[in-house]
């Protein structure tokens, strides 16, 4: 079978979801519920569409100006299977992965540490740029890039490394 995604929306151009021009797929569903939301319609889980893994990279490859693709939600990690999927042939054309999440970095380490969760651990290793932390609304700044409040990190691989090894974890995104 091949791998689908639910989807709440996909932007094929933007300039405000990471660095440089980048491919956006909105995922659907999300278990945060953060108050003031900027997507408060990718929270259900049945809602959105689906598409096909082939068919968002057809779209992806039209546009040879992309640096890469994001994930943002809803909450990506609840389908890192088969975004792992879109970031491995991603990554394989040359572009770069940005990963929004509302799970902190920490808490998605020890779920991959314990094993449960073997594609969330994948997700982090093929993502370049992570942006971390609910949305809180009392927190939050438009002037920070990237991110809607001030509690939300930009982890790139460094710096994903420094706190895995602060917390004595594994890091799995060594790559």
């Amino acid at each position: 079978m091949r791998p689908s995604l639910r989807l709440s929306g996909i932007v094929e151009e933007s300039i405000v979801d990471g660095p440089g021009l980048r491919f956006v797929l909105f995922t659907q569903g999300c278990p945060h519920g953060c108050k003031g939301c900027h997507n408060p319609e990718t929270h259900s889980l049945e809602g959105g569409f689906i598409r096909d893994v082939d068919e968002l990279l057809a779209v992806y490859d039209e546009n040879p100006l992309l640096a890469g693709v994001t994930f943002s939600g809803g909450e990506p990690f609840l389908q890192a299977a088969a975004l792992c999927a879109v970031a491995e042939r991603v990554r394989a054309r040359g572009g770069d992965v940005v990963t929004y999440t509302g799970y902190t970095y920490e808490s998605l380490l020890a779920r991959a540490e314990r094993g449960d969760a073997s594609e969330i651990a994948r997700l982090l290793e093929l993502t370049d740029l992570l942006i971390d932390g609910p949305y809180l609304e009392a927190l939050r700044d438009l002037d920070l890039p990237f991110r809607g409040s001030s509690n939300q990190r930009l982890l790139d691989r460094e710096q994903r490394r420094q706190l895995a090894r602060a917390a004595g974890k594994h890091a799995t995104d060594a790559a």
